[in-house]
């Protein structure tokens, strides 16, 4: 009897944290960009609910939640610049690839109060987490660069973490606001939803967003991207016109 007893004990030691379902939105699907654009303010809200068929009517907390907003990667270069004889010289470099252009968290309190930090790196919520990637530049030198790479995105406003982003209205519904910045990559961008309880993710959901050039800009961009060639010599020809231009005019 005492050995099925602590049989017993030892199954509900193993069994998972109790399953929740997410159910969230965010208040922008698409954010575009024009002349004027200084940056747009987006909400993510959401509540935490049992999961499909289970008996409970109402999830037990406390929870914390963290969303993480994953602009698009590219390959990205961090260069090191020295001074040799009098001149900056870039000397040394690490390739990162599929480097997010923009990256911000957003938590309901200190990410260190919330899981461990092994979690919090096997699921890619740490900035520092894509510093960490298998590199052939080994795991010292793409550290080094890494952590430079983000440092300088984070005074762009491109990478960031704001550890009191989230607010909890009631026990299981919450609101987290960010700001774009002006200068927010376009392409496509996903919103990663994680709701922890003691440590353990329960639930998490993924969703979409665009940030997108519209007008004259998007002509721009899709000019120098489809024609590079010709979008080259109308930029020069412009430039000689303007030239020529003020010539006559200062000349008068």
């Amino acid at each position: 009897m005492r050995a099925l007893l602590v049989l017993l004990f030892g199954l509900c030691l193993s069994l998972p944290a109790t399953a929740a379902r997410l159910v969230s939105t965010l208040s922008n699907e698409t954010v575009e960009i024009t002349s004027s654009f200084d940056g747009e303010r987006m909400t993510f809200f959401g509540n935490i609910a049992p999961d499909a068929g289970a008996e409970q009517r109402y999830v037990e907390g406390p929870f914390h939640v963290v969303v993480v907003i994953l602009g698009p990667t590219q390959d990205r270069v961090a260069r090191e610049k020295t001074h040799n004889f009098g001149i900056w010289l870039n000397t040394d470099q690490v390739t990162f690839r599929r480097f997010p252009s923009y990256f911000h968290v957003l938590s309901s309190t200190r990410l260190g109060d919330i899981t461990t930090l092994t979690t919090l790196t096997d699921n890619l919520i740490l900035p520092e987490s894509y510093a960490m990637a298998p590199n052939a530049s080994g795991l010292v030198k793409t550290l080094t660069f890494g952590r430079e790479l983000i440092r300088l995105m984070t005074q762009e406003q491109l990478f960031g973490v704001q550890e009191s982003g989230v607010n909890f209205l009631s026990d299981t519904f919450y609101s987290a606001q960010l700001t774009l910045p002006s200068n927010a990559p376009p392409g496509p961008y996903i919103a990663q939803t994680y709701v922890f309880k003691n440590g353990e993710i329960i639930a998490r959901k993924s969703e979409g967003f665009a940030v997108r050039k519209i007008g004259f800009e998007r002509f721009l961009a899709q000019s120098a991207t489809q024609f590079p060639l010709l979008y080259g010599l109308a930029c020069v020809a412009l430039a000689l016109f303007t030239g020529w231009l003020g010539g006559v005019i200062f000349k008068r």
